[in-house]
């Protein structure tokens, strides 16, 4: 592969309710800060699949899109991987762009493995930060052997080079007032046909506040024990007008039913004014998602806990006797 011929970076962008989804937007940020380092021309593009996706061009522009990609089809009006994937390695195959990026999202973490395995190309998930090497790599971290370590991953002998980032990771760019080009796309696709069908579609909306309009965020992990505890740590997010996040085993074990409010790499990252967290080991699976807070309050009853290497506040205690002493204190 003559990788010389590849250049520019492009972005998927995902539609969620006629509009381009947040993850969708802070990655267009991205790529303009990796255009920044790599220079040479270097333009972002943004590829947009869907039946009526016009509401969404203009978005793309004010976030940082230099030529939004549209591919209008009624077979692309609801997501299926074997269109969809079959629609943007056509898209990339003809654009050549060196670098590929996807939100983690549920459609992204299925759409972006599907795409590479077309194009014989690597692919890092979940990947916590991205650079531009001096050899006009781009180097993918991510955390490995459990959070222990960030390895850096990189595809120098094949391209595109393709990453996914949960959202929170990365960060928009101010709207600007701007217009680029809009090029149409079209092919014929044909995926599984009819032997794939949708016969439905159910939406199940987050519970609790969302994380990323909360001020203040109330995160458990295992440490917390079981469900009834869990209900504690719901309360006080109440009593604080926050929200209620989790580590994976605490979703795991079902303490909490929302998948939206895993905090870390599999997760999101988060940006509270406070957060405050009880029973959380602190591996760098979940603490690369809470960087970016403002006061961290940690309470483990383990003097050594990673995640006191990243607190504001340490409370070595028992958890449970701290959070029901501050639950009456509101009351």
């Amino acid at each position: 592969m003559n990788t010389n011929e590849y250049k520019d970076i492009l972005v998927f962008a995902e539609v969620q309710n006629l509009k381009p989804a947040e993850n969708s937007l802070e990655l267009l940020g991205e790529a303009n800060r990796l255009r920044n380092e790599l220079g040479d021309n270097t333009r972002v593009l943004a590829a947009v699949l869907g039946s009526n996706i016009s509401p969404v061009v203009e978005s793309l522009f004010r976030f940082g899109a230099d030529v939004v990609i549209s591919f209008v089809d009624d077979k692309l009006a609801e997501y299926r991987s074997d269109l969809y994937g079959e629609a943007l390695t056509r898209i990339i195959e003809k654009y050549k762009p060196a670098i590929v990026l996807i939100g983690a999202t549920f459609t992204g973490s299925e759409l972006a493995p599907t795409v590479a395995a077309k194009l014989k190309t690597g692919l890092a998930a979940h990947c916590t930060e991205l650079k531009i090497n001096d050899e006009g790599n781009m180097v993918q971290v991510v955390p490995a052997f459990g959070g222990k370590v960030l390895g850096d991953i990189l595809t120098p002998n094949h391209r595109p080079q393709m990453a996914t980032v949960k959202a929170g990771i990365t960060q928009k760019i101010e709207s600007r007032d701007f217009t680029g080009t809009i090029e149409d796309f079209q092919c014929d696709l044909t995926g599984f046909g009819d032997r794939i069908k949708i016969t439905g579609r159910q939406t199940e909306l987050a519970k609790g506040k969302p994380l990323h309009e909360s001020e203040c965020i109330i995160g458990g992990g295992f440490g917390i024990g079981n469900k009834e505890n869990w209900t504690l740590l719901e309360e006080l997010a109440t009593l604080l007008n926050g929200a209620t996040g989790c580590t994976r085993p605490a979703l795991d074990e079902g303490w909490s039913q929302d998948e939206h409010a895993m905090i870390g790499t599999s997760g999101v990252a988060v940006r509270p004014k406070i957060y405050i967290n009880a029973g959380i080991s602190g591996a760098a699976h979940h603490t690369c998602g809470i960087k970016d807070a403002g006061v961290i309050i940690s309470i483990n009853k383990d003097a050594n806990a990673p995640i006191f290497e990243v607190s504001d506040y340490k409370i070595v205690s028992d958890w449970k006797k701290i959070v029901e002493a501050v639950v009456t204190k509101l009351k």
